[in-house]
């Protein structure tokens, strides 16, 4: 049941509905509690490159650069179709952002064992393992000091 509900939630953000405002709701109806980055649960654009100033949301949801859910952290990587997947260890949030802590990947050997390509995908930052997301407005972000990500991030919506 856990698991549903976990699919359906995220299903619900990457469609762009409105969580901040539904996980305040239920907390006051004494529903399950979401995590502390439901505010950041979605699809959002922008980051590698400036986000468009204006972006339709069917377009802008086909190609994200960085995807939220409960308990995984999905970016894009400019060198791969694929996008690199980070297992969330811990979160804490505030008031003007969120620090998520990953869960520590092993090196992963190339197809042809030459050198390796390593399991820590990060975002540029000081350390693969840890991201520091900064709230700049209500559906804009920015990852301070990660080169992979020097520019803000845009929330896509499905309107």
């Amino acid at each position: 049941m856990r698991r549903f509900a976990a699919v359906l939630i995220a299903v619900f953000c990457l469609l762009g509905g409105p969580l901040h405002a539904g996980a305040q709701q239920q907390a006051q109806q004494g529903g399950p509690a979401l995590p502390p980055h439901a505010w950041l649960f979605g699809s959002w654009t922008g980051g590698i490159f400036p986000p468009p100033s204006s972006l339709p949301g069917p377009l802008c949801l086909s190609n994200p650069t960085f995807i939220v859910t409960r308990d995984v952290v999905l970016r894009a990587v400019v060198t791969d179709l694929t996008f690199a997947q980070r297992e969330i260890e811990t979160v804490r949030s505030g008031p003007t952002g969120a620090e998520f802590k990953f869960v520590a990947n092993g090196a992963v050997p190339s197809a042809l064992g030459l050198g390796g390509q390593s399991g820590d995908v990060g975002f540029g930052c000081e350390s693969a393992d840890v991201l520091h997301v900064v709230k700049r407005g209500e559906n804009e972000i920015m990852f301070p000091g990660c080169a992979d990500f020097p520019y803000p991030l845009i929330r896509c919506s499905s309107r």
